[in-house]
């Protein structure tokens, strides 16, 4: 399984996960979203730039609902509930984010 995009294919596992971070870029992501069927607004770029960045820069760590919520109110000036966080992210949002971030699929089951 995998995405064509720009005329490479992008490889991923059989959840549609990128096999390698590495090839991820925002065009990639594009084509996940519109897979998933979602179109990307600021704040959905919001949240995968927060994944990325945590999950490169901070030793492989996917952050939880709890922690998303937190990072998208300090970022937006404004306490954030789950349901606004679901309503970008209906799949669940360190799941379904992640995946369009380009991350490997996070094993944790509960969001706290």
């Amino acid at each position: 399984m995998g995405y064509e995009i720009n005329g490479k294919t992008v490889e991923t596992d059989a959840n549609g996960y990128l096999v390698d971070i590495n090839e991820w870029n925002e065009d990639v992501a594009l084509a996940i979203a519109k897979d998933e069927g979602l179109e990307l607004t600021q704040e959905h770029w919001d949240l995968i730039h927060f994944l990325r960045d945590a999950y490169v820069n901070e030793n492989g760590h996917q952050p939880n609902d709890r922690e998303i919520n937190k990072f998208l109110g300090e970022k937006w000036g404004r306490k954030i509930s789950s349901k606004e966080a679901y309503d970008l992210f209906p799949g669940k949002p360190s799941k379904q984010a992640g995946k369009i971030a380009g991350l490997p699929e996070s094993r944790r089951k509960g969001g706290y």
